[in-house]
């Protein structure tokens, strides 16, 4: 399974707001994914960006006039959204919410949502006053009531200098969404715990033992199973990564503090990924004033942290519960990759290579060896986000094999 827009068709219907120029680079960006990307316009939000960047930005016609003479014999409004996979209206005025609200078919815009069978998400974007207006509220609610997804504005300063809710959401959250809603939905009744991320193991208030973990691997398992419909937790350790959409996030520093959370949560998961690298040792003794070079010692002693992982595969119930270990080898990853995967009462491990400088920490790719108890699987160097979805595809069979 592929969660990208590759193959989808997606129409993008835009109406007269300033925030029109930022859905221009949400054109580009579907397009670059190889979506095919038609845009169809109010003659108002024609003032605003011309048809034809949206033409030049998506490779395809731009429609706004519902009655134009030059589109022979199909019916804009109906043939427009018959093959969409997705109706996206994008900056949605209080005008056009109100249009849509009503069943109103008067532009091209409005008719074509009226006579569409694809799912139709709407992103609000207005000045805050009129978005706070009980009509519009009214108009919204009545939006959800016919199944409109409505993705809720931004808050900050708007284009007329007033503060509040009424922004055009950031593109990232909006392209999570979109590939929510195009996505199988395969993980969906699934609840799927993360650990991300380092652990750092504080030796006085100014330093600390830690790893090169970034979280990115584990931050990427978070984002597409949201996607593919899974409801998502993740306890992350330190990272600058922001949180994905959807995801509920709890941080942690120590390894004793995820461990902590994760126990919490662990009971209610049914697939438990545990992609953090938790630091193996802390040391004996933490200060609690930042200890001077000239009274430090240099040899250091340490103690072991407690092995999450091995804990969980003791406590997890083999009937409804998937339990899914990384290990970051240097050397021997497959002999390696099959003791941690008995030793530790596993389902499945996914192994990679930190040696290499493609697959180690802090980078965009990865390629990981799957090991579970009847299968070697060798996944293709790829982009982290495809290799948690590679990941995820085993994950699937695996549960599909546990249902009676």
């Amino acid at each position: 399974m592929h969660t990208s827009f590759s193959g989808k068709t997606i129409v993008v219907g835009v109406t007269g707001s300033i925030a029109a120029f930022k859905v221009a680079g949400w054109v580009s960006s579907m397009a670059k994914d190889e979506a095919t990307v038609r845009v169809i316009m109010t003659p108002s939000a024609t003032r605003f960006v011309a048809p034809l960047t949206f033409a030049a930005l998506s490779g395809e016609k731009v429609c706004s006039d519902m009655f134009a003479s030059d589109e022979g014999p199909e019916i804009s409004h109906i043939e427009r959204g018959k093959d969409a996979d997705l109706i996206l209206i994008a900056p949605a005025t209080a005008h056009t919410i109100a249009r849509m609200a009503q069943g109103l078919a008067d532009d091209l815009v409005s008719a074509t949502v009226l006579a569409a069978r694809a799912q139709i998400i709407v992103c609000p974007a207005m000045n805050s006053q009129m978005y706070a207006h009980p009509a519009t509220q009214a108009n919204i609610a009545r939006l959800k009531e016919l199944n409109y997804q409505v993705i809720d504005p931004a808050c900050g300063m708007m284009a007329c200098k007033d503060e509040g809710q009424g922004r055009l959401p950031e593109w990232e959250q909006v392209r999570e969404i979109l590939l929510r809603a195009l996505s199988s939905g395969d993980l969906q009744n699934q609840r799927v715990l993360i650990t991300a991320g380092p652990t750092r193991e504080p030796l006085d208030p100014a330093r600390y033992i830690s790893n090169r973990s970034s979280g990115k691997m584990g931050y990427a398992l978070a984002r597409t199973a949201y996607r593919r419909g899974a409801d998502v937790t993740l306890i992350s350790g330190p990272t600058a990564l922001p949180c994905p959409e959807g995801v509920r996030r709890f941080l942690v520093q120590t390894a004793e503090e995820m461990r902590s959370a994760v126990l919490e949560h662990f009971p209610a998961a049914t697939v438990i990924l545990k992609a953090a690298a938790v630091a193996d040792f802390k040391p004996e003794t933490t200060s609690a004033d930042k200890v001077k070079k000239e009274q430090a010692s240099l040899s250091l002693g340490l103690t072991a942290n407690p092995d999450i992982l091995q804990e969980l595969g003791e406590k997890k119930n083999a009937a409804r519960q998937l339990l899914v270990g990384f290990a970051a080898e240097s050397s021997n990853l497959l002999s390696e990759g099959k003791r941690k995967l008995q030793k530790k009462n596993l389902d499945l491990i996914a192994v990679n290579n930190i040696n290499r400088e493609d697959t180690g920490f802090e980078v965009d790719t990865n390629q990981i060896t799957l090991i579970d108890h009847e299968n070697v699987i060798e996944l293709p160097l790829t982009s982290k986000e495809r290799t948690a979805d590679l990941i995820l595809d085993h994950v699937l069979t695996l549960l599909r094999a546990q249902k009676p």
